[in-house]
């Protein structure tokens, strides 16, 4: 029997609308959902996370899931929650998105597995690129009136955003919800599909699919729907100082993804926690009693910026990001240092001054005064450099030196970088040329 997949969502936040008769449907047998996923990029961000999340929670319930990746709706233009309608995608740059999605969603969701609930990903540019639209308007138009399609919010706020723009909505966005609607049909059909789910301003497109199925194939079919996502301190979820945070470590590095979750409020912890972790219930409560006693050690944050990290990129990507957060706290030890890759090391020291050294300096050993003053100027004199070394206040890479000390090869970081401190907040970067 399945797990109640349901009753996981709901004391995760994680459950908005839910069609009657959803529950009782998928805790009789193993059912087949899917996900709609939006390919006008190569990866996703993290407020796709969500919808992810709710396809691997369908899966750990012994369930199917699919991931549809939209190649043809991705050249129409989704109106739901849009004021404007998207540029459009040609083939070549679709299909390039969806390999990106897909080794993405691979992290998270058992694809290569011989389980009967393996997922499955899918394109609706498959069965859509060959429907010709006489015999669209013919198979499925003639099924849904205008009438039906207007009453959907979705398409009533464009409408009330347009009228104050004097702008239009296309035909071609109005017949979104259509094309959404026989994509639920052809997978009902083709695939024995029963339910779709989504973000809830898919709401009126998820249901003009189950409707479908109901008037041409007079079938039953289920729609649930997840909450958006939103900040309690009214800023936008997914969005940094750099834009969205993404899930392709090329676009938003391991390190900046960590510090993104690190920085997540207390009141928003409690929440994000439930919702993106597997973490049990038991677990939860646990956390939120043990950060609600010492909230200073922000126990909450650091594990959602952990799991989440090790969900998405990696345990080891995690373990460079924490040993790149507290570098920046001042906690961290030499060898931990060395590990950094330079994409990290250069996004933790952003800022800090530098100056650049030739390569033999460091082979032939460059004494600390040198370092200091003569070479790098960032000390005002030698003098000055003299007395730090004296009062033991620099550091090479948080170790602290005498002027004995001399840089060599065996200091760099990533072949080429040395970290100077004088004191807690003065900070150098020696850089190999």
């Amino acid at each position: 029997m399945p797990k109640n997949f349901v009753e996981e969502l709901k004391w995760r936040g994680m459950l908005h609308n839910i069609m009657p008769g959803t529950e009782e449907h998928l805790l009789s047998e193993m059912r087949s959902a899917y996900i709609g996923f939006d390919p006008t990029a190569d990866s996703l961000h993290i407020g796709s996370l969500v919808p992810i999340l709710v396809l691997a929670h369908f899966q750990r319930c012994g369930h199917k899931p699919y991931a549809l990746v939209g190649g043809a709706t991705g050249m129409i233009g989704d109106p739901s929650g849009k004021s404007k309608e998207r540029n459009l995608l040609d083939e070549e740059a679709l299909a390039k998105n969806q390999e990106g999605i897909r080794r993405q969603l691979a992290k998270i969701l058992d694809f290569d597995s011989d389980a009967e609930n393996a997922a499955v990903m899918v394109n609706n540019y498959d069965w859509m690129k060959d429907f010709s639209f006489l015999d669209f308007i013919r198979d499925v138009g003639k099924h849904i009136t205008v009438n039906y399609m207007m009453a959907k919010d979705s398409v009533k706020k464009r409408f009330a955003t347009d009228a104050q723009e004097n702008e239009g909505m296309s035909f071609l966005e109005f017949s979104y919800q259509l094309v959404q609607g026989y994509d639920f049909l052809h997978l009902f059909r083709e695939r024995g599909l029963t339910l779709q789910m989504g973000g809830s301003d898919q709401w009126g497109n998820i249901t003009t699919g189950s409707e479908l199925i109901r008037r041409i194939a007079g079938q039953k079919a289920f729609a649930l729907t997840s909450p958006l996502i939103t900040k309690a301190d009214g800023t936008k979820f997914g969005k940094s100082e750099g834009g969205n945070v993404w899930l392709d470590p090329l676009r938003t590095s391991p390190y900046k993804f960590y510090q993104y979750w690190l920085n997540t409020s207390d009141e928003d912890a409690e929440n994000f926690i439930k919702i993106f972790t597997f973490l049990s219930q038991a677990e939860i409560q646990e956390l939120i009693e043990q950060h609600q006693a010492a909230p200073h050690q922000r126990i909450l944050q650091k594990k959602l910026a952990e799991e989440i990290t090790t969900l998405v990129h990696s345990k080891q990507d995690l373990e460079n990001a924490v040993i790149a957060s507290q570098v920046l706290f001042g906690n961290s030890t030499a060898k931990e240092l060395k590990a950094l890759d330079e994409k990290t090391f250069l996004e933790v020291f952003d800022g800090v001054p530098q100056a650049e050294i030739a390569k033999e300096r460091f082979e032939e050993g460059l004494d600390m005064v040198a370092a200091l003053a003569a070479e790098t100027g960032f000390l005002k004199s030698n003098g000055e450099a003299i007395r730090a070394l004296k009062q033991n206040a620099i550091a090479v890479n948080k170790e602290k030196v005498d002027d004995a000390y001399r840089i060599s090869e065996t200091d760099l970081i990533s072949g080429k970088y040395v970290i100077l401190n004088k004191g807690k907040k003065n900070t150098y970067i020696l850089k190999v040329v």
